[in-house]
């Protein structure tokens, strides 16, 4: 038999999966880490424990479960959160903790000051993005500016895949869907680095080759077998961030389907079948060549839930805090008794870009229990994802199919508000792992044991998410708040930020 592993570097923790050629699932194995917050609109990780350390773990932990021979192993595929800023040395070592994805707002002033140099015609034409905290040039910029004693140290710039990579073959690669986040200094146009910001930010020569998800970056080398108990000689793709990843793992093939991941943040990828240029929404060649995607993400979401356990459920063991919790949400109605939940905790994404919005809960009264707002934070969500699906049916795009995937699919109050507030089916399939499955199928694409339309027989649709018809009501007034809420405290989020 052969096998094929897939390894996912989450904002939260890491999951990993080994997989067979008929695509089920021989040994799972995760490994939580904690997000570093040392300042306000700040996110990081340490890479070298949080991403190459829980590899190391997670591998050997599903050689050990399986006990299968590392040598039948076909091929390692990768992912991880993305697209992140981390600054390594000629050896590849880190040279400060990774700066993470869209979550990370410190370099607000930076992407102003971009934006007014180069202009958003020639952003969105050249590099198929505005730019906003999900942009790596900016976080580059910061590094230059604040950090100059480290930034001349920097020998390449990589993403959580591409730190993997290096340390599993010793070779500096990013696949081309990841490297898009580089805005400005990726070129959506021609594919390729682009040095007109050599001097503002940084040139082509500190940036990792460029590949496409499927292709073998390497093999695993000696000192990475060691470490992971994998075979030395063993191909490792390019890889890629974890809701691509995701994306692949429920069947996403065709344009016009969308994915809607439920993790820490909630990403949304639609494919399309030519680019879509939209201020408000990003855009990435997809993971294989002639192929197109648009993006967008909330800032929070999962993590809102963390924050909501630790700060106010402190009392429920952590083992089942998530269904109890879940189970309290239950008790509240739809529209959480008035209560409207902005959920821009750490700032926002799409389609507002705003990084110093706040969140908001609004309508409190003494009536209010824990359930209530506990429901309220995932409506808060909901409509959020609701604002992106008008933003895309705004641009032209409306999603064919949708395909739910992630942790958050077993919370029903989340994913039934998530189809009830935008009237749009989700279907689930059966295994909603996510982007370490998606991870494995890629390795297996990439050694040719499988086509990509083998996903589908690998991971069938197991039930559909419908809307409440009910309940368009109720929500379409509280949504209509949402909005306008935001709107009519814009100036004074601004102002609280300093």
């Amino acid at each position: 038999m052969r096998y094929y592993l897939g390894i996912d570097i989450g904002t939260y923790e890491t999951k990993g999966v080994l997989v067979d050629g008929d695509g089920q699932i021989v040994a799972t194995a995760a490994e939580p880490h904690r997000m570093q917050v040392p300042r306000p609109g700040w996110a990081e990780h340490d890479a070298e424990k949080d991403w190459w350390g829980d590899f190391v773990t997670i591998s050997r932990s599903l050689l050990s479960k399986s006990r299968v021979d590392p040598a039948r192993i076909r091929a390692v595929g990768p992912s991880g959160i993305g697209p992140c800023m981390l600054p390594v040395d000629g050896a590849g070592t880190p040279l400060m903790n990774a700066v993470l994805y869209g979550v990370d707002t410190r370099a607000a002033l930076e992407i102003e000051e971009l934006t007014e140099k180069i202009g958003i015609e020639r952003l969105l034409s050249e590099c198929g993005n505005s730019l906003t905290s999900q942009s790596v040039g900016p976080k580059i910029l910061w590094l230059k500016r604040n950090r100059p004693e480290l930034f001349a140290r920097t020998h390449k710039i990589l993403n959580s895949s591409s730190f993997l990579v290096h340390k599993l073959t010793g070779r500096f690669t990013i696949d081309h869907y990841t490297a898009c986040g580089s805005t400005p200094l990726y070129s959506a146009e021609r594919l390729t680095w682009d040095d007109s910001y050599a001097d503002l930010i940084t040139g082509p020569e500190r940036l990792p080759d460029l590949l496409w998800t499927t292709d073998i970056a390497g093999t695993v080398t000696p000192a990475a077998a060691e470490a992971t108990g994998l075979a030395a000689g063993t191909p490792v793709i390019a890889g890629t961030v974890d809701a691509a990843a995701e994306a692949v793992s429920v069947g996403v093939l065709d344009p016009g389907e969308m994915m809607i991941m439920y993790g820490s943040t909630i990403f949304i990828i639609m494919l399309t079948a030519e680019r879509v240029r939209d201020p408000r929404l990003w855009y990435s060649p997809w993971l294989f060549e002639g192929q197109h995607a648009c993006m967008s993400g909330l800032a929070t979401s999962g993590t809102l839930t963390h924050w909501f356990r630790e700060r106010f459920a402190g009392e429920l063991d952590p083992a089942n805090a998530v269904e109890i919790l879940a189970r309290e949400a239950t008790r509240a109605p739809a529209g959480a008794n008035g209560l409207i939940v902005l959920p821009y905790f750490s700032g926002e994404r799409t389609p507002i870009h705003d990084p110093r919005a706040k969140g908001v809960i609004f309508g409190l009264d003494l009536t209010h229990n824990r359930a209530d707002i506990y429901r309220a934070l995932l409506e808060g969500i909901a409509y959020g994802v609701n604002h992106i699906v008008e933003t895309y049916a705004e641009a032209g795009q409306k999603a064919t199919v949708i395909a739910a995937v992630g942790g958050g699919t077993k919370n029903q109050v989340w994913s039934h508000a998530v189809s009830d507030i935008t009237g749009e089916a989700q279907t689930i399939r059966s295994r909603t792992i996510g982007a370490s499955y998606g991870n494995a199928f890629l390795a297996a694409v990439a050694v040719g044991d499988v086509q990509r339309e083998d996903i589908r027989r690998w991971n069938p649709v197991e039930r559909t998410v419908k809307p409440d018809p009910s309940l368009v009501s109720v929500y379409s007034r509280q949504f209509n708040i949402y909005k306008r809420l935001y709107a009519q405290t814009k100036d004074l989020m601004a102002e609280i930020s300093g």
